[in-house]
């Protein structure tokens, strides 16, 4: 059994399970419910194939390598090394818990959309991801990149009778391949210094590559992994195009699809690059405190709950990147056991980040389809109606919030200690520079804290804000499941920070030239581990303790119950505080950055001896500065130099015939050159 699962077939065998559940989804196309079981069963095997087979070369350390079609060129390539693994586990693990939910999400579907499309784009959608993390000829990557991307815009506008949803999807699409077409460029310069699109014969032949090409290969990848990753400013498209798909899918793209933006910089930057200047790393540093900061805070003005938490897939993308640009700068500063911690943390809030996201985003799924709106200003009291739900959401929270025993404080803390060491290390800008991202992360983390106590807290706390929250139901059984799933793993990611970042450590340790320290000798990862199990027993026997001291202290007490003084009016959702209330003053202080506008709208009474306002409404609303900063400048410009194009579109042929001629002319002067 084992040489099956290592070995080429029993990758083959994950990918034909997406591939028949893709293919069932579209013979099962008149029936809902057929189509829905199907997918969401293939899906599942295929997640747990995949789950099986990466875990057994992450700790095997064992290598899978083949090919098919063999062209000059191209070929159909897969290598499967332990940075591959990784990432194929964490798509695993997602893929798995999103399609078990799926089983009972998807029926608030049934008869307003086919589902059999739904399944189709799903499994493909997964099955590009496999590929993109697997490739290993940099064509055949752009074809895994080409499914990946074009799926999951389908998934996007799968709700198609909303506008808003085609607007998002077309955004994604331009964006997505604005940014394949700048790394097909990257690639296009590796093989122009390599001459090959292998991504082992690049890492071979990289003493090829000079400096003035990697550094036009950075910018390059840069912007096209950066794009898909939803770094800031190319993050315009991700707080659309995320809350627009469905709920499993949405958890997919937020805490699989943008990661694999971070995966290809490990693999070119750490892997392929023969030497790293310290620039690339200040830069890296640089956009992800400006990523987490500027993230965290859209995210506190956001009253749509799938939006609110897709702006934080942009903090948590900038916090991974704090601990990559650390790597990077602590390999051009000779530090290796520095890098090493930094990538090792990168990697970690990788995982964690895709465990809560995933999380947050099923239970945000559960609370829009029960209530029929992602307006959490219209939510309330969803606990006492839910309470599965509330829980599972809650861990979310905890653990994004960076709260022990919980994983999210883990990788963070790793972060926060590679900060610290660039801190201790270099010359008094360095030390300065690192203090400011150390400061930026402390920064994010409370920001952070402060948006999940509004968003649980409004959500599912208070009184109902609107009739209809009455009305709503407990999640279905197979979506408590996938929730449940991923609230104990972001639990068993917290308890198993010791043995987990070793593992990580083994992952890292060959991808340079030059391989990075060994984890044995770094302790940091082993205190971390004495730590989080201190920390959790100690927490419970601190729960334990405090129940066992009120039940002795308080048990003789009587309790009375009274109404709470009203004014002399009754109590209605209108004198709980609001999303807007919360998250104002926080506004406030960075309005310089934010830019919000308010609106006030005052009625009053048509007595003319009414002196006081019937009724008051404040409206405060953020609109992203790099939209109006640089995206629709740069539209306006685009439509601009288009229409002077037109000119030239005269409708005569011998206009046309011209132009061609004026072409040849100074092709054949550039060739005599």
């Amino acid at each position: 059994m084992n040489n099956f699962i290592l070995s080429p077939l029993g990758f083959l065998l994950v990918l034909a399970l997406y591939l028949i559940g893709a293919l069932d989804s579209l013979v099962f196309y008149k029936n809902d419910r057929a189509a829905a079981v199907s997918s969401g069963v293939f899906a599942t095997l295929g997640g747990i194939t995949g789950l099986i087979l990466s875990s057994a070369i992450l700790l095997t350390g064992q290598t899978i390598s083949f090919n098919f079609l063999n062209l000059p060129l191209f070929n159909i390539a897969f290598n499967i090394d332990r940075l591959s693994a990784f990432f194929m586990a964490i798509i695993s693990l997602v893929a798995t818990v999103s399609s078990i939910y799926s089983l009972g999400y998807v029926k608030h579907y049934f008869g307003k959309y086919n589902i059999g499309t739904l399944g189709f784009f799903y499994n493909a959608f997964i099955a590009g991801l496999i590929m993109v993390v697997t490739s290993s000829n940099a064509l055949f990557f752009l074809i895994a990149w080409e499914l990946m991307s074009v799926a999951s815009y389908f998934l996007v506008v799968y709700e198609r009778h909303e506008e808003k949803n085609i607007r998002a999807g077309t955004l994604y699409f331009i964006m997505t391949h604005v940014g394949t077409a700048c790394i097909m460029l990257a690639f296009f310069l590796l093989y122009r210094a390599t001459g090959s699109f292998d991504f082992s014969a690049m890492r071979a032949g990289a003493g090829a590559i000079t400096p003035a090409l990697a550094n036009a290969v950075f910018i390059l990848a840069l912007l096209g992994f950066g794009t898909k990753a939803g770094i800031i400013p190319l993050h315009i498209w991700l707080p659309a195009a995320h809350p627009a798909a469905p709920s499993h899918v949405s958890a997919l793209m937020s805490g699989v699809m943008i990661k694999t933006g971070i995966y290809m910089f490990v693999r070119i930057f750490i892997g392929i690059m023969p030497f790293t200047p310290l620039w690339w790393g200040i830069v890296f540093l640089l956009i992800g405190a400006s990523s987490s900061v500027l993230g965290v805070l859209y995210a506190l003005a956001e009253h749509d709950i799938k939006k609110l938490l897709a702006y934080h897939s942009i903090e948590n993308i900038g916090i991974i990147l704090l601990g990559f640009g650390a790597s990077l700068s602590f390999i051009s500063l000779g530090h290796p056991i520095l890098a090493t911690t930094a990538l090792v943390a990168s990697l970690y809030h990788t995982i964690n980040h895709a465990v809560f996201k995933a999380l947050l985003f099923l239970g945000a799924g559960t609370v829009v389809s029960a209530t029929h709106t992602r307006n959490i200003e219209k939510y309330g009291g969803l606990w006492k109606y839910m309470p599965k739900t509330a829980f599972f959401f809650l861990i979310g929270s905890m653990a994004i919030s960076a709260l022990p025993p919980f994983n999210g404080f883990v990788s963070e803390w790793l972060t926060m200690q590679a900060l610290f060491g660039g801190i201790a290390t270099g010359t008094f800008g360095l030390k300065l520079f690192f203090g400011l991202m150390a400061g930026a992360l402390a920064l994010t983390g409370g920001l952070a804290a402060a948006c999940f106590v509004k968003a649980f807290g409004i959500t599912f706390l208070a009184r109902p804000r609107s009739p209809e929250i009455k009305q709503v139901k407990e999640a279905s059984f197979s979506e408590r499941l996938g929730m449940g799933i991923l609230a104990l793993t972001a639990l068993l990611l917290g308890l198993s920070a010791g043995p987990f970042s070793r593992l990580l450590g083994e992952v890292v340790q060959n991808l340079k030239n030059a391989p990075l320290e060994k984890m044995t000798a770094l302790s940091l990862p082993i205190s971390i581990s004495l730590s989080m199990f201190a920390v959790f027993v100690g927490l419970v026997i601190s729960l334990i303790v405090t129940y066992i001291f009120v039940r002795i202290f308080s048990g003789q007490q009587k309790v009375s119950h009274g109404r709470t003084w009203d004014c002399g009016t009754d109590l209605g959702p209108r004198m709980e505080i609001t999303a807007t209330g919360f998250s104002r003053s926080i506004i406030t202080v960075f309005k310089k950055v934010l830019q919000p506008t308010r609106e006030t709208a005052t009625a009053y009474c048509d007595d003319k001896r009414c002196y006081f306002p019937k009724e008051s409404t404040v409206h405060l609303e953020l609109h992203d500065v790099y939209d109006s900063l640089i995206y629709r400048p740069f539209g306006s410009l685009l439509a601009l130099i288009s229409e002077q194009t037109r000119k030239i579109q005269s409708g005569h042929i011998n206009a046309y015939a011209l132009y061609i001629f004026i072409t040849l002319i100074g092709l054949l002067f550039y060739i005599a050159r």
